[in-house]
């Protein structure tokens, strides 16, 4: 007697797991119709900076609110589906293969020649739906495998470890106030950070409260703030080791708190650019000696000039926090400020400016008209951009979110006295900054540099196997 109950689970899980992979898919053949149908309606901007990529990464961060990276990754990864691989699309829309899967077929295929790509995409829809169940390596290289048979200079060639080195230090993902730092370094500087975290860690006495391991974290923030030791934190008010010896330059860092939070007559998180939300308590230990200065309000009239009084660009860093585009999360440290309304018709005035990335902002400036951007911004803050499709997109400000006296409506405006808006220039894109080369120019010249390493790789692998041969050959005796 078989359970009925846990029978209909595991029907109602293979389901689903099918239905997600249709759905994907449906939302990845919506982006590369979106795509080729902006090719259209944007011909001749493949050289510009916010070129037709950017063009529709935007519309879909904004439509699906992610980011514009992630955005970015379903662009390519639609065009290159739909455009190269159709048989493999239609068994992942079948439910046949998941999205893992998915991303690994259409990476390790990205070099193969046009001309061969067909028949690679019918060998491996054939196959693929029963290499599901494998593993990333073992999936890897049975594409791999195919590849190489189909075209030999397509396979890809594994990267230099020396070239991906990199350092990320991002927020802890549970515990506010904390982050985590990884990455890969050259040999010689991960031994010279070593060193300098073992000698600074040392500079406490023997009855510092804290573990090897708690202080050699410390350690990295001595450096940071280019100090040459620790706080010793023993009981003994007498410690020589108590004070820090400075370094020879001074770190500023930002942080956003209520004077409640303070004063310890409020709880209230403070905000740390790029590290989110962090405790009072971290708050409070941060303000001991820190430069406290408070952020003023704007003024009720506009400024004269087209840019942004200091005091005025402080309070929007901090109202705003983040690129304000719908779904984007860059920080104002890497944003434009920008008048809502082209200046001098759209005054400068917190009801009129806001953050946008400079890709935003290339978009929202250049891609206008009648398959352009539109936005409109409420006194608060808020903004409403409206899409070349009409679709319309809110977005708050973080900073008035977290801190509610930010998101105080500040005078609205409309525009100058001196009349309408001027009507855009026919010759507006002359002044988008250019690219040298286009995307695709740039996609074809690291591919070709991938396959001729091929060659070369395969070509000596070849030798070495002809010179093995020829030292192991031993003549048929007469």
């Amino acid at each position: 007697m078989f359970d009925s109950e846990a029978a209909g689970c595991i029907e109602a899980m293979a389901s689903a797991v099918r239905a997600e992979s249709a759905a994907i898919g449906a939302r990845l053949k919506a982006v590369a119709r979106l795509y080729a149908q902006r090719c259209r309606d944007y011909e001749g901007r493949q050289h510009w900076a916010g070129d037709i990529f950017d063009a529709v990464a935007a519309e879909v961060s904004a439509a699906q609110n992610i980011s514009r990276a992630r955005a970015g990754v379903q662009v390519r990864m639609a065009v290159s589906l739909f455009e190269r691989l159709p048989r493999v699309a239609e068994v992942f829309a079948a439910g046949d293969i998941d999205y893992r899967a998915l991303r690994i077929i259409i990476a390790r295929t990205d070099n193969v020649d046009d001309e061969v790509i067909g028949s690679l995409d019918e060998a491996l829809a054939e196959r693929v739906g029963r290499w599901n169940r494998l593993s990333h390596n073992a999936l890897r290289d049975r594409i791999d495998k195919w590849v190489a048979m189909v075209d030999p200079a397509g396979e890809r060639v594994p990267p230099e470890v020396a070239d991906q080195r990199y350092l990320d230090i991002d927020p802890h993902p549970t515990a506010a106030g904390m982050a985590l730092i990884g990455g890969a370094l050259h040999a010689m500087d991960a031994a010279a950070l070593q060193a300098r975290i073992t000698a600074i860690a040392a500079t406490v006495c023997d009855e510092d409260p804290r573990t090897t391991a708690q202080r050699r974290a410390d350690a990295c923030g001595a450096i940071g703030r280019w100090e040459t030791s620790l706080a010793c934190q023993c009981p003994d008010t007498q410690c020589p080791n108590r004070s820090v010896r400075d370094g020879a330059a001074q770190i500023v860092l930002h942080l956003l708190a209520e004077q409640s939070t303070l004063t310890s007559s409020s709880t209230a998180p403070g905000y740390l650019p790029g590290f989110g939300v962090q405790p009072a308590e971290t708050v409070r230990s941060a303000a001991r000696g820190a430069k406290l200065t408070p952020v003023r309000l704007p003024a009720t009239a506009p400024e004269p000039g087209y840019r942004a009084s200091a005091p005025l660009t402080d309070f929007l860093r901090w109202r705003d926090l983040t690129c304000r585009w719908p779904g984007c999360d860059a920080p104002v440290a890497r944003c434009d400020l920008d008048h809502t309304q082209p200046w001098p018709v759209g005054l400068t005035h917190p009801s009129g400016l806001k953050h946008y990335c400079r890709a935003h902002h290339l978009i929202k400036t250049f891609y206008t008209g009648p398959l352009g951007w539109t936005d409109h911004q409420r006194p608060d803050g808020t903004i409403i951009v409206t899409a070349p499709t009409g679709h319309t997109y809110t977005t708050d400000a973080t900073g008035g979110l977290l801190f509610p006296t930010l998101a105080r409506p500040t005078a609205p405006l409309t525009t100058t006295s001196s009349g309408a808006e001027p009507t855009a220039s026919p010759h507006r894109g002359a002044m988008m900054p250019k690219r040298r080369t286009t995307r695709d120019q740039d996609r074809r010249a690291r591919i070709d540099r991938e396959r001729r390493h091929r060659l070369d790789i395969n070509a000596e692998h070849e030798r070495q196997h002809q010179a093995w041969l020829a030292a192991t050959y031993q003549p048929p005796p007469f």
